[in-house]
């Protein structure tokens, strides 16, 4: 048996992990792109459980930076950044179920270079932020555009680097709340998470009918922690397979591989993150394996492993995970 024949959304998905039926949601079927997560915009798909779904999105700059000689100050219109694809509305979904996508694949689209990075204006983890406010003045704005295929990111003449694409926002709405794009919460959002990967199945409590999902924000490779707070941004074409677990209740988002299961959290400070993904974790072996609370906690303290998502954001993302290995 094979990992994703173990995994919660095989168990217990409405879907089973079958395949159901295909769609297709380009750019041109949007009249206009999401900038919050809500239960306020209409879905521009409605699937059932099991649909495998190809998307395109945009990258969050939605094309707008399209040369190395472009001002990000002049052109970008905060907070209209981080345009989503979707909503996309699956049928059956209630508040109480989990939504689950498995990311199949994610390609870049375009003309290249496709990939773009750049310095913003009080914008990053090493300067002074609205947030984090001092009397210096920015550095000086800088866009690069890379050449992206799924071969490698041709970063210079001597540097190569991997292609590791992810989704770096994506999620479900909130019940009655319309949060920014650039903002991670309980429902997901901007986590800019590497995991969140080919390969991965992410989990996202479902808040609305429907669910709601959204997603877009692209990055063909990311360090941990997006530190400049940008990383190599690219429109994409993203394949995900999607699936209903009724009446399973998470309170955030949930990740699992062949190699380990991840919770996710956001907040600020960044430890208040790490203790909520770590929280969440407890819980989740301890569901798993029946072992109780004290003894799951006692066991992460051996084997917990954590991923900084993004540390730029108005939240910070922290990932927490156990290897699969030790969920018996």
């Amino acid at each position: 048996m094979n990992w994703f024949e173990m995994s919660l959304m095989a168990r217990r998905g409405v879907a089973g992990g079958r395949e159901g039926r295909r769609h297709t949601l380009t750019i041109a079927d949007h009249r206009e792109f999401p900038y919050v997560y809500g239960p306020y915009a209409e879905p521009v798909l409605e699937v059932e459980p099991g649909a495998v779904v190809t998307v395109e999105t945009h990258d969050a700059f939605e094309g707008r930076i399209r040369s190395e000689n472009d001002r990000p100050s002049e052109i970008l219109n905060f907070p209209y950044l981080n345009p989503q694809s979707g909503p996309i509305a699956v049928r059956g979904a209630e508040k109480g179920d989990c939504l689950a996508v498995r990311i199949r694949s994610i390609r870049p689209r375009g003309e290249q270079p496709v990939g773009t990075t750049c310095l913003i204006p009080e914008f990053g983890g090493l300067v002074a932020t609205g947030n984090t406010a001092l009397l210096h003045p920015p550095l000086p704005e800088k866009v690069k555009k890379v050449r992206v295929d799924e071969d490698g990111v041709y970063w210079s003449d001597r540097i190569t680097l991997p292609y590791q694409p992810f989704i770096g926002t994506i999620g479900t709405s909130p019940e009655i709340e319309a949060i920014s794009s650039l903002q991670p919460d309980y429902y997901g959002g901007n986590m800019d998470l590497p995991d969140m990967a080919p390969g991965a199945i992410a989990y996202f409590p479902v808040n609305r009918p429907g669910a709601l999902l959204h997603l877009g924000d692209c990055h063909a490779v990311q360090g941990d922690g997006e530190i400049c707070g940008v990383a190599l941004e690219m429109p994409a074409t993203v394949e995900l397979q999607v699936d209903l677990v009724k009446d399973h209740a998470i309170a955030w988002p949930r990740l699992e591989t062949g190699d380990f299961l991840m919770t996710i959290g956001s907040a600020r400070p960044l430890e208040d993150a790490a203790r909520i993904a770590y929280r969440e974790l407890v819980r989740w072996v301890a569901a798993e394996t029946g072992m109780p609370e004290d003894e799951a906690y006692l066991l992460l303290t051996m084997c917990g492993r954590v991923r900084l998502g993004n540390m730029v954001d108005p939240k910070y993302t922290v990932g927490a995970a156990i290897p699969r290995a030790y969920m018996r």
